[in-house]
């Protein structure tokens, strides 16, 4: 079955800006958002809670087999820290959000991170981890970097994003899964 509707991982560091990212996208495009962290939770895919890091522990079996044919349907909006795990052939377009680090520092500590995950997540986030994981786990042509300081970055990001669904569309009716264009 081919896809009407692209699906996008919005990708990086906790803090960087994926939920509001989704949530601006979802209201503006006919794309539906899904928080990995809430699926996991409200359809058991997890391993429990981690008390140290204030996180589930992710079954990503589970997770996997529990998305699997709203994914394969199309029109996903995957938000989460991590993209390796996803099937290339689900996906058409990994966007890896970063943020300078200073904005995202004041972001964490506004959560009441542990100092644990906090300089955790800022290593992360400084050594391009997830990033590095999605070129390594895709085509190049599917990963792009955009950044996310500030409502000015989330709007313009958005405006990127919606013209590259059309043009992936306006693809699809061509018949092929040729790229898209340059976000």
């Amino acid at each position: 079955m081919s896809r009407t509707k692209p699906n996008i991982i919005i990708t990086g560091t906790p803090g960087v800006g994926k939920t509001c990212l989704c949530e601006s996208l979802v209201g503006s495009t006919d794309l539906q958002h899904l928080s990995i962290n809430r699926i996991a939770k409200e359809r058991d895919c997890h391993d429990g809670w981690d008390n140290e890091m204030r996180s589930w522990i992710i079954d990503e079996d589970k997770l996997l087999d529990a998305i699997e044919d709203e994914i394969k349907a199309g029109g996903c909006l995957i938000d989460w820290h991590a993209c390796d795990l996803f099937p290339e052939s689900w996906i058409d377009m990994v966007v890896v959000l970063r943020s300078d680090t200073s904005i995202l520092y004041d972001r964490l500590k506004a959560r009441n991170y542990s100092e644990k995950k906090l300089q955790e997540n800022m290593d992360a986030e400084i050594m391009e981890v997830l990033l590095s994981e999605a070129r390594e786990a895709f085509e190049e042509q599917m990963v792009v970097e955009l950044w996310s300081n500030g409502m000015e970055d989330i709007e313009g990001n958005v405006g990127r994003i919606e013209a590259w669904i059309e043009s992936w569309k306006g693809q699809q009716g061509r018949g092929g899964r040729e790229e898209a264009g340059e976000v």
